[in-house]
């Protein structure tokens, strides 16, 4: 069964707490960092609803998502057509124009190259293969510009073996509630999460849905290994909790990498 189809439209209700502003400025600072400024080229890959893309745009950067999931996609294109009509009400605002594209990331394409590759919220998770990453990590490479950056997050193998695996997690809201279990297959490293949503409808009544996930948790010798093997230079990482040096303990892992095979045309 597909992911993310009837999700998306409850999507952004039961992800209200999660950190996309903290997650824009992590990524500003970093691009900063490495001087990729205002006005240039940033591709998310698994871009959802597009919240995030719409804080990086907001901090000056030139946006274009990539998910696999129309469904998802429409929600971020009714949001931008949302955003265009407010900035037409309002002269004073500078345009928004984010190009949002379905297209799996193992097989993205784009007209031409980028600054900078970001993706978080473990979209990289749903690669169950050392392979599906080592293609898509090849095809970042190939994409960002001469020197260019990537930025991903994964949650790792402790997370799903130690801390959410054969949990069940359930939340009620006022129009929607939903049911989380999950299930951790140790020999694969991949974590089954089935979903039960139940969306309220017209005279009071719910219509109830689900979803099959699947996620594969990496450890950081993997991905750096991948790293390496597409082309590019491993830079760092980072514990995304504290922002300090990755433990054994940690949950989710920020990476860094660096395009460096290509020459500068300049």
């Amino acid at each position: 069964m597909e992911a993310y189809t009837d999700f998306a439209r409850v999507y952004d209700t039961f992800m209200d707490e999660t950190p996309y502003e903290a997650w824009s400025e992590f990524l500003t600072d970093v691009l900063k960092e490495f001087g990729i400024e205002k006005g240039e080229l940033v591709l998310e890959l698994g871009c959802g609803t597009g919240s995030l893309t719409e804080l990086l745009e907001d901090a000056g950067f030139d946006m274009i998502g990539i998910d696999n999931s129309m469904e998802m996609l429409n929600i971020a294109m009714e949001k931008r057509a949302n955003r265009e009509k407010t900035e037409e009400d309002n002269e004073e605002d500078e345009k928004k124009d984010i190009l949002y594209l379905c297209q799996d990331m193992r097989e993205f394409e784009l007209y031409g190259t980028v600054k900078a590759v970001v993706s978080v919220c473990d979209s990289l998770n749903y690669l169950l293969s050392e392979e599906d990453l080592l293609e898509t990590f090849q095809l970042v490479n190939n994409y960002l510009d001469p020197g260019g950056i990537f930025i991903f997050d994964f949650n790792t193998v402790y997370k799903y073996a130690e801390v959410i695996g054969d949990t069940t997690i359930a939340e009620n809201r006022e129009e929607c509630s939903f049911i989380w279990e999950n299930y951790y297959h140790e020999e694969e490293q991949i974590n089954e999460y089935d979903l039960t949503i139940f969306v309220k409808e017209e005279a009071e009544t719910f219509r109830r849905f689900t979803e099959t996930h699947y996620q594969r948790g990496y450890t950081l010798a993997q991905m750096k290994r991948l790293v390496e093997e597409s082309g590019m230079e491993f830079i760092r990482a980072l514990d995304a909790d504290t922002r300090e040096e990755v433990t054994k303990d940690s949950e989710r892992i920020y990476v860094i990498a660096k395009e460096k095979s290509k020459k500068s045309q300049e």
